[in-house]
């Protein structure tokens, strides 16, 4: 974990060294580096807050991280707005004292998660003493003998990439179907996010499983989805909110149940899972192309076979085991 906030450290570095000397290349390279930093910290945190309690609980624990990193989206302009606000004309230069700000505060968080004393957790069957907790694990040779996990990262895949539609889209789909102040429909699906978050806290397990709640959010996706598809253009923008309190849970209750019964692979399976962020690229990319080819509207088709797909695992993917 630490490590990964020096890579941000490092990352940012380059982003202010490539804008002094005005280099493209140098901006590609802090991109891949804060991927990388960001790939380590998915890949530690994780299955840390997945394994740090009961398993069946990890999803609520993981909600509490959804509400943080949600909140993150708001307050980074918040934050450079307020370090450049007695600018008129703002130039490149404005913008160095923010990122050197940012890399004291990843270089801060790097020491503080070093000394701070989190407890050393393992999951079950993860080492030699444990070894008869997770027999199914104890049995297999390699990942690619979990299907449930194998399966799992294709469904992380897709939620990630239908996800980044329904929080990035709004704004450009309000103003792409002529709505008024397009601008003020930001804050649509952030908060039908959070309100999902907030409920996965409460209700999670006391009243709802990981896997009950993943149905439910896939239905909530499914007719998020339709509503954008079917519904009047002034109507239909309210349709990406109910696929952002969909895809709400999700990524909390996927983590639990695809890394059930990994043992001695727990590790490995949750770096695997990490590559499965790469939806958030591709999706889009797709969604694009259909945007241009069927319309803005039509385009919102891609997200029902996504939600589909995750419907699907939450149904009976997560359950099949290899004998």
């Amino acid at each position: 974990m630490a490590l990964s906030f020096v890579f941000f450290a490092i990352a940012f570095g380059i982003f202010v060294f490539s804008a002094k000397m005005e280099n493209f290349v140098l901006f590609l390279i802090a991109s891949f580096v804060s991927g990388a930093a960001n790939a380590f910290l998915q890949a530690a945190v994780n299955p840390y807050i997945t394994i740090l309690g009961p398993v069946e609980s990890a999803a609520r624990r993981m909600s509490i991280m959804g509400i943080c990193n949600k909140l993150a989206w708001p307050i980074a302009p918040l934050f450079f707005s307020l370090m450049v606000a007695d600018k008129t004309h703002i130039l490149v230069a404005d913008l160095f004292l923010p990122f050197y700000v940012i890399i004291g505060v990843f270089i801060l968080l790097g020491v503080l998660s070093l000394l701070a004393p989190l407890p050393e957790v393992k999951a079950a069957g993860e080492d030699e003493d444990s070894v008869e907790e997770c027999v199914y694990a104890n049995t297999k040779t390699s990942i690619w003998q979990f299907p449930h996990l194998l399966l799992g990262a294709l469904t992380l895949f897709i939620y990630v990439g239908v996800e980044t539609l329904s929080l990035s889209t709004a704004v450009d789909y309000a103003s792409s179907i002529g709505l008024s102040d397009p601008e003020s429909y930001a804050w649509i699906p952030s908060v039908g996010m959070i309100v999902g978050y907030i409920i996965g806290i409460i209700a999670i397990p006391k009243y709802l499983s990981q896997a009950v709640a993943l149905k439910i959010c896939s239905w909530l996706g499914i007719i998020g989805s339709l509503v954008v598809v079917l519904f009047p253009e002034s109507l239909s923008i309210w349709g990406i909110a109910l696929m952002a309190l969909g895809c709400s849970l999700m990524w909390p209750a996927l983590w639990p149940l695809a890394m059930a019964d990994l043992g001695k692979f727990t590790k490995t399976g949750a770096s695997f899972l990490t590559m499965a962020i790469a939806g958030g690229a591709v999706i889009p990319t797709v969604f694009g192309f259909l945007k241009d080819s069927l319309g803005p509207q039509n385009a919102y088709w891609l997200a029902l076979p996504c939600f589909l797909c995750i419907l699907y695992y939450a149904l009976v993917g997560y359950k099949i085991r290899k004998k």
